[in-house]
């Protein structure tokens, strides 16, 4: 493309990895295959090994899942910048912030990837320290798992709301036998259904505050510059355009809920002109499938093979003509 073309982007968050993910975009010639070839050396040891051939059990633990998404994530929007697409708006559900962040030169894409390692690890280890439980709620209202997490908690323990995904999916998170316990109060109340987690550890909770310390200390010793584009951030739903603001942001994240649908609330209506497209940036399609529904207006494209890449600019082009 002879021009920039700047377009939403979106990132995904832990749950999208995948064995044999960015295989292509590792061969390919370019910004994007240069970048994963240098993963490994910048973590110390072979994530991208681990990325092609799996297992998906030891893909999927926190510490290698969270930089195996991040460096899929960011070998895409390189590709992307060699072809003259750009980001106008950024966001990113959980450690997709962080690839949102190198997408708006927040963060070296280097250092974003040493900083999802080293949250990755703090969360893994919290949770063997401190057991904890995720499930997701599925057609009951924000409020009403708010107020039935509050009636659980009483009694049983810490359970909150962690990622508020969509109008119609909650994700709930705490200590186990309270997480348990929320699962038939919240079916009592309405819900359709309440589907147990597989993760390590109770994330975006008051279980991980421990961990969460650790990582502001980290964090702070990275250099963060202003977001070139406004960044929506997880812990507000609004945008920040400040490196003060995403450190504050990126610091209460893991004892933060998630705040997506507002999120997505605000990309999709575009301050009165909603966006022709948004692209979801990196391994798999779930924000895609949670979005579709919802913003029928907006037409939300999954990026992130080589051949997903490749077509995109003739798609663009023509939306545009």
């Amino acid at each position: 493309m002879s021009t920039r073309t700047r377009v939403p982007m979106i990132f995904p968050g832990q749950a999208s990895q995948a064995v044999g993910m960015a295989a292509d975009l590792l061969a390919r010639p370019g910004l994007a295959g240069d970048f994963l070839r240098s993963v490994d050396g910048i973590l110390g040891y072979p994530l991208t090994k681990l990325m092609a051939e799996g297992p998906l059990e030891t893909l999927t633990e926190t510490h290698h899942a969270q930089p195996a998404i991040l460096a899929h994530s960011v070998a895409v929007v390189l590709a992307l910048r060699e072809l003259g697409i750009e980001p106008s708006l950024v966001a990113g559900h959980s450690i997709g912030e962080y690839s949102a962040a190198a997408a708006a030169g927040a963060l070296t894409p280097e250092d974003a990837l040493r900083a999802v390692r080293r949250r990755g690890e703090l969360m893994f280890a919290a949770g063997r320290q401190v057991p904890g439980a995720m499930a997701a709620v599925l057609g009951l209202d924000a409020d009403k798992v708010a107020a039935v997490c509050c009636e659980v908690a009483a009694v049983h323990g810490i359970v909150v709301p962690a990622n508020h995904n969509s109008d119609v999916q909650v994700v709930i998170s705490g200590e186990v036998a309270a997480v348990a316990a929320a699962g038939p109060a919240l079916t009592a109340a309405g819900a359709k259904r309440v589907i147990p987690l597989n993760v390590s550890g109770a994330f975006h909770s008051p279980l991980l505050a421990g961990a969460a310390a650790e990582f502001r200390e980290f964090l702070a010793t990275l250099p963060l510059a202003d977001p070139a584009v406004p960044l929506v951030a997880n812990v507000s739903a609004a945008a920040v355009t400040t490196a003060a603001a995403l450190a504050e942001g990126l610091g209460r994240q893991l004892t933060a809920a998630v705040r997506w649908h507002e999120t997505m609330e605000s990309i999709a209506a575009g301050g009165g002109m909603p966006p022709a497209f948004v692209l979801e940036v990196g391994p798999g399609r779930v924000l895609t499938g949670l979005a579709k529904r919802a913003y029928r207006k907006v037409q939300f494209i999954a990026v992130g093979t080589a051949a997903e890449i490749d077509a995109l600019p003739a798609l663009l082009a023509g939306a545009a003509n």
